[in-house]
Protein backbone atom coordinates (compact mmCIF):
# COMPACT_ATOMS: atom_id res chain seq x y z
CA UNK A 1 0.00 0.00 0.00
CA UNK A 2 1.24 3.45 -0.94
CA UNK A 3 2.36 5.68 1.90
CA UNK A 4 0.25 8.86 2.21
CA UNK A 5 2.10 12.02 1.18
CA UNK A 6 2.15 14.97 3.57
CA UNK A 7 3.04 18.51 2.61
CA UNK A 8 4.49 20.44 5.53
CA UNK A 9 4.11 24.18 4.94
CA UNK A 10 6.60 26.12 7.08
CA UNK A 11 6.32 29.83 7.83
CA UNK A 12 8.82 32.37 9.18
CA UNK A 13 8.39 31.79 12.91
CA UNK A 14 10.93 31.27 15.66
CA UNK A 15 10.06 27.59 16.12
CA UNK A 16 10.34 26.74 12.40
CA UNK A 17 13.84 25.35 12.87
CA UNK A 18 12.24 22.45 14.74
CA UNK A 19 10.22 21.26 11.74
CA UNK A 20 12.39 18.16 11.52
CA UNK A 21 10.48 16.91 14.58
CA UNK A 22 7.23 16.93 12.60
CA UNK A 23 8.92 15.33 9.60
CA UNK A 24 10.44 12.55 11.74
CA UNK A 25 7.18 11.87 13.54
CA UNK A 26 5.28 11.74 10.25
CA UNK A 27 7.81 9.34 8.75
CA UNK A 28 7.63 7.13 11.85
CA UNK A 29 3.83 7.04 11.42
CA UNK A 30 4.10 5.93 7.81
CA UNK A 31 3.97 9.18 5.87
CA UNK A 32 6.21 10.37 3.05
CA UNK A 33 6.89 14.09 3.46
CA UNK A 34 7.62 17.06 1.25
CA UNK A 35 8.24 20.57 2.55
CA UNK A 36 7.01 23.91 1.22
CA UNK A 37 8.34 27.06 2.87
CA UNK A 38 7.10 30.60 2.58
CA UNK A 39 9.82 32.76 1.00
CA UNK A 40 10.76 34.20 4.43
CA UNK A 41 10.29 30.80 6.05
CA UNK A 42 13.33 29.55 4.13
CA UNK A 43 15.48 31.71 6.42
CA UNK A 44 14.24 29.79 9.47
CA UNK A 45 14.96 26.20 8.40
CA UNK A 46 17.97 24.09 7.50
CA UNK A 47 17.12 23.38 3.88
CA UNK A 48 19.94 20.85 3.36
CA UNK A 49 18.92 18.87 6.43
CA UNK A 50 15.28 18.78 5.29
CA UNK A 51 16.29 17.55 1.82
CA UNK A 52 18.44 14.83 3.42
CA UNK A 53 15.59 13.86 5.75
CA UNK A 54 12.80 13.79 3.16
CA UNK A 55 14.57 13.07 -0.12
CA UNK A 56 12.70 15.98 -1.73
CA UNK A 57 13.66 19.60 -2.40
CA UNK A 58 12.16 22.31 -0.23
CA UNK A 59 9.71 24.21 -2.42
CA UNK A 60 9.25 27.94 -2.02
CA UNK A 61 8.72 29.32 -5.50
CA UNK A 62 6.45 28.52 -8.41
CA UNK A 63 7.91 26.14 -10.93
CA UNK A 64 8.42 27.29 -14.50
CA UNK A 65 6.16 26.07 -17.31
CA UNK A 66 7.32 22.65 -18.45
CA UNK A 67 9.27 21.88 -15.28
CA UNK A 68 8.48 18.59 -13.59
CA UNK A 69 6.57 18.64 -10.34
CA UNK A 70 9.19 17.98 -7.66
CA UNK A 71 6.65 16.63 -5.14
CA UNK A 72 3.92 14.04 -5.53
CA UNK A 73 0.35 15.26 -4.95
CA UNK A 74 -0.51 15.84 -1.29
CA UNK A 75 -2.85 13.52 0.56
CA UNK A 76 -2.83 15.96 3.49
CA UNK A 77 -1.22 19.26 4.47
CA UNK A 78 0.15 20.51 7.80
CA UNK A 79 0.87 24.23 8.14
CA UNK A 80 3.34 24.35 10.99
CA UNK A 81 4.27 26.80 12.29
CA UNK A 82 1.68 29.16 10.81
CA UNK A 83 2.23 32.87 11.24
CA UNK A 84 -0.31 35.66 11.71
CA UNK A 85 0.42 36.82 8.17
CA UNK A 86 -0.06 33.43 6.53
CA UNK A 87 -3.24 32.67 8.46
CA UNK A 88 -4.84 35.99 7.52
CA UNK A 89 -3.80 35.86 3.87
CA UNK A 90 -4.91 32.24 3.52
CA UNK A 91 -8.33 32.96 5.01
CA UNK A 92 -8.72 35.97 2.69
CA UNK A 93 -7.91 33.85 -0.37
CA UNK A 94 -4.65 35.60 -1.16
CA UNK A 95 -2.28 33.34 -3.09
CA UNK A 96 0.79 35.51 -3.65
CA UNK A 97 3.29 32.78 -2.71
CA UNK A 98 3.57 29.13 -3.63
CA UNK A 99 2.66 28.13 -0.07
CA UNK A 100 -0.52 30.23 -0.10
CA UNK A 101 -1.39 29.04 -3.59
CA UNK A 102 -1.16 25.43 -2.44
CA UNK A 103 -3.32 26.19 0.60
CA UNK A 104 -5.94 28.04 -1.45
CA UNK A 105 -6.14 25.17 -3.93
CA UNK A 106 -6.25 22.50 -1.20
CA UNK A 107 -9.71 23.69 -0.18
CA UNK A 108 -11.13 23.13 -3.66
CA UNK A 109 -9.38 19.77 -3.94
CA UNK A 110 -10.72 18.57 -0.58
CA UNK A 111 -7.25 17.89 0.82
CA UNK A 112 -7.35 17.51 4.62
CA UNK A 113 -5.40 20.42 6.10
CA UNK A 114 -4.30 21.19 9.65
CA UNK A 115 -2.84 24.44 10.93
CA UNK A 116 -0.65 24.96 13.99
CA UNK A 117 -0.60 28.72 14.59
CA UNK A 118 2.43 30.28 16.24
CA UNK A 119 1.52 33.86 17.15
CA UNK A 120 1.93 36.08 20.15
CA UNK A 121 -1.05 37.18 22.24
CA UNK A 122 -0.90 40.81 21.06
CA UNK A 123 -1.21 39.77 17.43
CA UNK A 124 -3.83 37.15 18.29
CA UNK A 125 -5.91 39.95 19.85
CA UNK A 126 -6.30 41.62 16.46
CA UNK A 127 -9.87 41.07 15.18
CA UNK A 128 -8.65 39.80 11.80
CA UNK A 129 -6.91 36.83 13.43
CA UNK A 130 -10.03 35.46 15.14
CA UNK A 131 -12.07 36.06 12.00
CA UNK A 132 -9.46 34.26 9.92
CA UNK A 133 -9.42 31.23 12.22
CA UNK A 134 -13.22 31.17 12.10
CA UNK A 135 -13.17 31.23 8.29
CA UNK A 136 -10.51 28.50 8.10
CA UNK A 137 -12.52 26.30 10.48
CA UNK A 138 -15.65 26.90 8.38
CA UNK A 139 -13.63 25.66 5.37
CA UNK A 140 -12.87 22.44 7.24
CA UNK A 141 -9.31 23.33 8.22
CA UNK A 142 -8.32 21.60 11.45
CA UNK A 143 -6.89 24.14 13.92
CA UNK A 144 -4.61 23.18 16.81
CA UNK A 145 -5.21 24.17 20.39
CA UNK A 146 -1.94 26.13 20.71
CA UNK A 147 -2.30 29.15 22.98
CA UNK A 148 -0.53 32.33 21.86
CA UNK A 149 2.67 33.20 23.71
CA UNK A 150 3.47 36.59 25.32
CA UNK A 151 4.75 39.32 22.98
CA UNK A 152 8.50 39.76 22.63
CA UNK A 153 9.11 36.42 24.36
CA UNK A 154 9.83 34.25 21.35
CA UNK A 155 8.16 31.83 23.69
CA UNK A 156 6.25 28.68 23.42
CA UNK A 157 8.81 26.61 21.56
CA UNK A 158 8.78 24.10 24.40
CA UNK A 159 4.97 23.96 24.19
CA UNK A 160 4.74 23.73 20.41
CA UNK A 161 3.28 20.29 19.74
CA UNK A 162 4.42 19.41 16.22
CA UNK A 163 2.74 16.01 16.40
CA UNK A 164 -0.65 17.65 16.90
CA UNK A 165 -0.78 18.23 13.13
CA UNK A 166 -0.73 14.47 12.58
CA UNK A 167 -3.16 13.84 15.43
CA UNK A 168 -5.61 16.16 13.64
CA UNK A 169 -4.96 14.88 10.12
CA UNK A 170 -4.85 11.12 10.54
CA UNK A 171 -8.55 10.69 11.47
CA UNK A 172 -9.56 13.05 8.65
CA UNK A 173 -7.49 11.09 6.14
CA UNK A 174 -8.97 7.78 7.34
CA UNK A 175 -12.49 9.22 7.00
CA UNK A 176 -11.73 10.42 3.46
CA UNK A 177 -10.55 6.98 2.30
Amino acid sequence: MKRPFLYVVVCAAGVAGGVSRLISTAQERGWSVGTVATPLGLNFVDEEAIVAQTGYPVRSAWRRPGEERPLPPADAIAVAPATFNTINKWAAGIADTLALGILAEAYGLGIPTAVLPYVNSAMAAHPAYGESLYRLRSMGVLVSGYEPHPPKSGGGADRFRWEEALDLLEPALRAKR
